[in-house]
């Protein structure tokens, strides 16, 4: 694991705004009518008008500059000409590079009149991120988050999608350590002051198994149920933890 030092932890706090403010400026625009392509387009202007760079675009060959998730699509939806409309559940996931270093978040929008079962999903699933925090400290096991964002998630009916977790963040998009949306409380590595991590509960309405589409990227839930996705980047102090993307 890569801690991180003050003077690094400062120059990520720029593209972590970046990406606090682009989802709130798209959260702001985005309606039924738009195509996900459109929304990408959204994001692209956005952090390159903030000079920063999109860290998806190109990204092990990835072709936008944001994963744009609707309905049962979890996570990696491909922005193109997929329609957004009334009712739908919409998550954006994206990451901005800046001082050498990266910032990474998602939020799940809800557009127009939704579902009641679609508005407590993306209810539960940002509490679950709140919930994996509480108590997070230097020397808290690593798995306390899962345990803690599965137990929440479960307790409301919903599952979480093991396929995918978050991750260590920095130079790199992705760095060490993986950080499971589910796990056995008091095991996995104590994490150390300045360790920075992005802790993203996926959350699926129904089964938590997935499907990947031909096109390699998009995962979707294997029952066609809808998911939602909350992420943030974490700084862990020795008292707490620091939220940079909010």
């Amino acid at each position: 694991m890569n801690v991180k030092s003050e003077e690094e932890i400062a120059l990520m706090r720029e593209p972590c705004a970046i990406v606090r403010d682009c989802l709130k400026f798209v959260g702001d625009r985005i309606r039924p009518g738009m195509t996900t392509g459109e929304v990408d387009a959204i994001v692209y202007e956005f952090i390159k008008a903030s000079g920063a760079e999109p860290s998806c675009l190109g990204y092990c060959g990835y072709p936008a500059s944001a994963c744009v998730s609707v309905n049962e699509v979890v996570v990696h939806g491909i922005p193109g000409d997929r329609v957004i409309r009334e009712g739908d559940i919409v998550s954006v996931d994206l990451c901005a590079y800046k001082n050498g270093f990266h910032g990474d978040a998602a939020r799940t929008f809800l557009i127009g009149e939704v579902s009641e079962e679609k508005k407590k999903l993306v209810r539960v699933t940002e509490e679950c991120f709140f919930r994996g925090i509480e108590g997070l400290k230097a020397g808290t096991a690593l798995y306390d988050i899962g345990y803690s964002v599965q137990k929440h998630a479960e307790s409301n009916g919903f599952s979480v999608i093991r396929a995918y977790t978050g991750h260590g963040i920095g130079r790199e998009m992705h760095e060490d350590p993986s950080v499971p949306n589910y796990g056995k409380r008091g095991t996995g590595l104590r994490l150390p002051a300045g360790a920075v991590i992005c802790i993203e509960p996926m959350i699926a309405a129904g089964t938590f198994r997935v499907n990947v589409l031909p096109d390699g990227w998009t995962a979707v839930t294997s029952d066609g149920k809808p998911a939602a996705h909350y992420e943030n980047t974490v700084v862990i102090r020795e008292d707490g933890v620091e939220i940079l993307t909010l």
